[in-house]
């Protein structure tokens, strides 16, 4: 070989592998991921590990961009941005406020919801089995949850007509839960009485507020910020010795007397099989919301206890779990 053409060669080689490196890496997959919380929730640990059972590997095959809120809703739009900057393939939602600021960032980049009580009733889709555009995802089904939270409470303290809720107002959806449990409430016979937390800082206020509006017991709607706070406001609930249900289990792990709901973690395990199938090709549009097929009922009977509750045997035989 010529000595030039061979020099030539070489040159080419060496400047044509950092390129063929640099094109790999753009090939892999990048997955956002929009959090009103922390990027170390279990939830998207959840989804690492729905990820890593379809067989990718973070970093690898994959890579995860994840942009945390650390509980300020009113972040979550540049956030958004900033990931449809990023130009990621698959955006990831927890919670409506994520899913809306999505959904505004893009109309091209799909997104899958991990968790969302009404996608309809929000105008995120048109229909659960065909939501359309570049949406897909879960739903929560908060309606009858709120239901069933209601009438577990009434079970346990029958001669209790005032319940407090307790919402965050920075969640676009606590004026959908507050009217659900509304409903719910004039059903069963009760009062409400609605306090309001944006975070750990306001809870104890809200507790005073609650027992100083007479509630004999809470009813805690769901939101990520708040389940956030599983621990401190079992906590509180103690102090002010009212009898509290909650969405997430580890708020009855924490103290807290109920935890119902599906479990968020499944989820986002779920979504993980969303995404697999929209990096192969489907439309998010074409890919119908799915709903939770189970739902926990956790019980603290040693909680129950220190308030003087009975728990009806009737519920202990449903729970999922009695925590002694």
């Amino acid at each position: 070989m010529n000595r030039r053409v061979f020099i030539r060669t070489v040159a080419c080689g060496l400047l044509a592998g950092p390129r063929a490196a640099q094109a790999q890496q753009a090939s892999v997959p990048r997955i956002g991921v929009l959090a009103p919380t922390t990027c170390s929730h279990p939830n998207y640990q959840a989804l690492r590990e729905g990820l890593r059972a379809l067989g990718y590997v973070e970093g690898k095959t994959i890579i995860i961009e994840c942009r945390e809120a650390a509980g300020r809703y009113e972040r979550v739009p540049e956030l958004a941005a900033e990931l449809v900057r990023l130009r990621v393939d698959v955006l990831v939602t927890d919670g409506l406020s994520p899913a809306r600021a999505a959904k505004q960032a893009t109309k091209t980049i799909p997104i899958v919801m991990g968790t969302v009580g009404d996608p309809v009733g929000a105008g995120l889709v048109h229909s659960l089995a065909r939501p359309g555009a570049n949406i897909t995802g879960l739903t929560l089904t908060t309606a009858e949850m709120n239901t069933k939270r209601l009438e577990f409470l009434k079970a346990i303290t029958p001669g209790s007509s005032h319940v407090g809720v307790l919402t965050n107002p920075g969640n676009p959806g606590a004026a959908l839960g507050i009217r659900e449990t509304e409903a719910a409430a004039r059903s069963l016979g009760l009062t409400l009485h609605v306090v309001e937390a944006r975070g750990a800082e306001d809870l104890e206020r809200a507790f005073a507020e609650m027992l100083k509006q007479q509630a004999k017991a809470v009813v805690i709607l769901p939101d990520p910020i708040l389940a956030d706070q599983s621990t401190r406001t079992a906590a509180l609930a103690a102090k002010y010795r009212l009898p509290a249900v909650g969405e997430v289990r580890n708020f009855a792990e924490a103290g807290g007397l109920l935890a119902y709901g599906p479990r968020s973690e499944e989820n986002f395990r779920r979504a993980a099989f969303l995404v697999d199938k929209i990096l192969k090709g489907s439309k998010p549009g074409d890919l119908p919301i799915e709903q939770p097929t189970k739902f926990e009922l956790v019980i603290n009977l040693k909680t129950a206890r220190a308030l003087g509750l009975t728990i009806p045997p009737s519920l202990l035989q449903r729970a999922d779990q009695v925590i002694e």
